[in-house]
């Protein structure tokens, strides 16, 4: 007698999933928003909804741990509706967004208005930093542990009022209240003031690279760890970008992660400038041919923890302002599964990798609950991509509010078909579908644990027959 087919609410079928295991071919069935069953599942399973996966890998949803999406506050330039919009169509379920929004976020009230604000509007799940300052160093550990926080942020440059830390006492005051791991813009401010004077005189966005030299990023990087190894403080260094931080942080993993940005890996100085001009412009720059070797290599070396879009805009006509009065930013969570997939096709990084960069990764190091890998019980958060899809990049594409992006142009090979997030299709065949129903990124009580404690929906595993 045959047993009756369990019901799911979505079902993948003949995939090849990137699990923890390795490739494997398999079906996943998911219920509730949670992946409910892996394996061989035809005429076990039936389901309300279908994805046939033939010749597509079904990867983990892309986390993008850094995007500055504008709201409140700068929403001619982003927001989180096109942001988040932006994201799942490049096959991100997931996204960490930046405190520097006017108001800043430095407070629970803050944070709570951002929270309303992606409710019902997002497309991907969320979670917001708040801002280290010296105006609520002492309240940081509260506020970081509130639902809906991915932690804090730091900006020792390229800030302004109270989310500029760049005194050493302030940062001490910082790192001493709090627990989670601290992310950090490491720039020095004092050297970028002292240099800045370089740029203005000759207004050449080629010397952008010089104005915000490897020793500013440098320095701070080296004194931001020495505090946090002395306070006993988890450190992220984001958008790192240089050889020499590199060479440095090897040294120092063992409370320290790092991040890098598909713009570092991918554009290089002085040719990116020459055929941009600002729309290469970024904080920290995008540097020479030996920076972006010692990013892959410290990529090869297992350095590197986590990549990052840094997704920044700025409009056009605010880019188009005379250097150095142009802003720093451009546009970056949508093409950075379709940037990194081309680099998978060109042989510098294998698909395992880059689930562990832009998935576990990610869920690893800031204890998120339920994300980062295919697994039973985990949330039915899915990247379905064409390694062998040429597809060209253009602004037309883009959903950003400020409809560009410096790839314009840009034949790569690999690309995002389908985005499941919890369960739900948010995107099929390239195209949005549904509704924007994300929800805030849930973190573990403890994000030292290595599991989640969360309770498992009858999961089932279903062998290969």
């Amino acid at each position: 007698m045959s047993a009756i087919p369990q019901h799911a609410d979505l079902m993948i079928c003949v995939g090849t999933l990137i699990t923890p295991n390795g490739a494997e071919r398999a079906d996943i069935a998911c219920r509730g928003g949670r992946i409910v069953a892996l394996g061989a599942l035809k005429g076990r399973w039936t389901a309300d909804t279908t994805i046939d996966a033939t010749g597509l890998h079904v990867l983990p949803g892309v986390i993008d741990s850094q995007v500055h999406f504008r709201e409140p506050g700068l929403t001619h330039k982003e927001d989180l509706e096109a942001g988040t919009r932006g994201a799942v169509l490049g096959g991100v379920t997931g996204v960490f967004e930046m405190p520097n929004t006017n108001p800043l976020t430095l407070w629970q009230a803050d944070l709570q208005a951002k929270l309303d604000a992606a409710k019902g509007r997002a497309w991907c799940d969320y979670a917001f930093y708040i801002g280290g300052s010296g105006v609520n160093a002492e309240q940081l550990q509260t506020l970081e542990s509130l639902p809906g926080c991915a932690g804090v942020k730091v900006f020792m440059g390229s800030s302004f009022g109270d989310l500029l830390a760049d005194d050493n006492t302030v940062l001490k005051r910082i790192l001493r209240h709090g627990r989670r791991r601290m992310a950090v813009h490491a720039e020095d401010e004092a050297r970028l003031k002292e240099r800045k004077s370089i740029v203005e005189a000759s207004g050449d966005v080629c010397q952008h690279p010089e104005w915000r030299d490897v020793d500013s990023a440098l320095l701070a990087t080296q004194r931001i760890v020495t505090m946090a190894e002395d306070t006993g403080r988890r450190l992220h260094v984001l958008h790192v970008s240089t050889a020499e931080e590199m060479q440095y942080l090897a040294r120092h993993k063992r409370c320290v992660t790092v991040e890098v940005t598909p713009h570092h890996l991918t554009m290089a100085a002085p040719e990116c400038y020459q055929r941009l001009g600002s729309l290469a412009q970024m904080n920290p720059p995008v540097r020479e041919q030996r920076h972006q070797d010692a990013l892959w290599e410290a990529i090869r070396k297992g350095v590197v923890d986590v990549i990052g879009s840094d997704h920044a805009p700025h409009t056009l006509a605010e880019k188009a302002k005379p250097y150095p009065q142009s802003p720093s930013g451009m546009t970056g969570v949508q093409t950075l599964l379709p940037v990194m997939l081309d680099h998978v096709h060109a042989g510098r990084l294998s698909l395992q990798r880059l689930v562990d960069l832009t998935s576990a990764g990610p869920a690893r190091i800031f204890g998120i609950e339920g994300k980062g890998r295919i697994a039973l019980g985990y949330d039915a958060d899915l990247t379905l991509v064409d390694l062998a899809a040429r597809r060209t990049i253009t602004n037309d594409w883009i959903a950003s509010r400020s409809s560009w992006t410096p790839y314009d142009g840009k034949v790569v090979t690999g690309w995002p078909v389908h985005t499941i997030v919890r369960g739900q299709v948010v995107v099929r065949d390239e195209a949005l579908v549904g509704a924007p129903e994300g929800q805030a990124i849930r973190f573990l009580e403890t994000p030292d644990k290595k599991t989640s404690p969360f309770e498992l929906p009858q999961p089932l595993r279903v062998k290969n027959s």
